[in-house]
């Protein structure tokens, strides 16, 4: 498994959002943030028109979120406070049981089918940090 992450963007000749994963495909990507913006991200993702959220993990001390997105995303992920870790498939079942010991589904394959679209990801990460600095400004 490779981490990926960079300062430059990165322009894929085909979108990467173009291959979603179901149920039934290994062949995955994973990025993890912290369980806070996580949560934040679910939450943004979900009230979105239209943008679904894919499955998504939480590690057992819940300090991690994972979100699945396609295959390819760690080539180009370059979101600072977060890693994209490329799986090929391995050790990544998308089934009922959570795929890594130590870990649990907050969104389960059954409830949510297609891998998260990454520009869409990307768009509620940012827009959670953002809420984050904001309430912990307030304090």
């Amino acid at each position: 498994m490779e981490t990926s992450q960079s300062n430059e963007p990165c322009m894929p000749d085909t979108p990467v959002a173009a291959s979603p994963v179901t149920a039934g495909d290994a062949a995955c990507d994973l990025v993890t943030v912290p369980a806070r913006q996580g949560l934040e991200a679910v939450d943004i993702l979900r009230r979105g028109a239209g943008e679904a959220v894919g499955p998504v993990l939480h590690d057992d001390g819940c300090d991690t979120l994972g979100f699945l997105v396609p295959a390819g995303t760690a080539a180009c992920w370059d979101v600072p406070g977060s890693t994209c870790t490329e799986t090929d498939g391995q050790g990544l079942r998308l089934a009922p049981q959570p795929p890594v010991e130590g870990s649990d589904w907050l969104l389960p394959p059954g409830e949510a089918d297609l891998a998260t679209d990454p520009v869409v990801l990307r768009r509620a990460l940012g827009e959670a940090a953002r809420l984050i600095r904001a309430a912990d400004s307030c304090r």
